[in-house]
C-alpha cells in the first residue's frame, strides 16, 4: 500500500476530501520525524512506537581495496509494533 492509496481508503471511510487527508498523513509523518530528529520517541497506544535505536561502533571492510574501516556508533530511526498489531497480524496473514 502506498501513501496514496492510505489517504484514498481514510478518505473513503471517513467521508473527508482527498486533499484534508493528504495533509493530515503529511503533517503526521512530519510530526514523527521531528521528533524523532529532536531525540524524543512517539508512542501510540495500541499500534506502536517510533524509537531512536543506538548501533554500536564495528569494524567493516572496503571490499574494493581490501581495507578495514571503523564504522562510528549512531542512531537510527526504527518502529516497533504494539504486542495488538503483532497477534493480529499473525492470525490474520498467511505463511508465504
Amino acid at each position: 500500500m502506498t501513501k496514496a492509496d492510505l489517504v484514498a481508503k481514510i478518505s473513503e471511510k471517513s467521508g473527508m476530501e482527498k486533499g484534508d487527508v493528504q495533509d493530515v498523513v503529511e503533517k503526521f509523518m512530519e510530526e514523527v520525524k521531528t521528533s524523532l530528529e529532536s531525540g524524543d520517541n512517539v508512542y501510540l497506544r495500541g499500534f506502536g512506537s517510533f524509537i531512536i535505536k543506538t548501533r554500536a561502533e564495528k569494524t567493516g571492510r572496503n571490499i574494493s581495496k581490501n581495507t578495514t574501516i571503523k564504522i562510528p556508533a549512531h542512531n537510527i530511526p526504527a518502529f516497533k509494533p504494539a504486542k495488538v498489531f503483532v497477534e493480529g497480524v499473525k492470525t490474520n496473514v498467511d505463511v508465504k
